[in-house]
């Protein structure tokens, strides 16, 4: 099955600030890690996991660009970091709904931010996820007579 060149063109687009967006976050939050741990902490849900969470979430971003990057993970990559998208903007819609100002644990440029802004951002790439999934769902597509994938 061929998909058009816009839709190919966009995949790729939104796979490669996929990439960017997941790499920056990973390496900024890597670089100060006891940063991130204080603002994961803020969130009393998420206190008591904080030093957890500070370790597995940048490893996640890197695993999900790596992922993206090689073609034959890049469906599975699509899926994950919009999945992981969305966990994001649930968390940022929650600390909206529910508490006052709080340092973005995001770093770099990000940081700048706040939280409206963040709410905007992450549901933009989440929904520009969404249909780039939708766009490449053809890797889920089975030759019924070989039982193999179709790319």
């Amino acid at each position: 099955m061929k998909r058009s060149l816009p839709k190919q063109l966009y995949i790729e687009i939104v796979v490669a600030l996929y990439v960017l967006l997941f790499l920056y976050t990973a390496i900024m939050k890597f670089r100060d890690i006891p940063f991130f741990i204080g603002s994961i902490s803020h969130t009393p849900v998420l206190r008591p996991y904080a030093t957890l969470l500070a370790g597995m979430i940048p490893a996640m971003e890197i695993a999900i660009a790596i992922l993206l990057i090689i073609p034959r993970t890049r469906h599975y990559g699509l899926l994950t970091g919009t999945g992981l998208m969305g966990i994001f903007t649930l968390y940022v819609a929650f600390i909206l709904a529910t508490m006052e100002e709080l340092p973005c644990s995001c770093g770099g440029v990000l940081q700048q931010l706040n939280w409206k802004e963040h709410l905007v951002l992450n549901s933009g790439f989440l929904l520009a996820g969404i249909l780039a999934c939708y766009w490449n769902k053809h890797f889920i597509m089975i030759n019924r007579s070989s039982r193999t994938p179709v790319i």
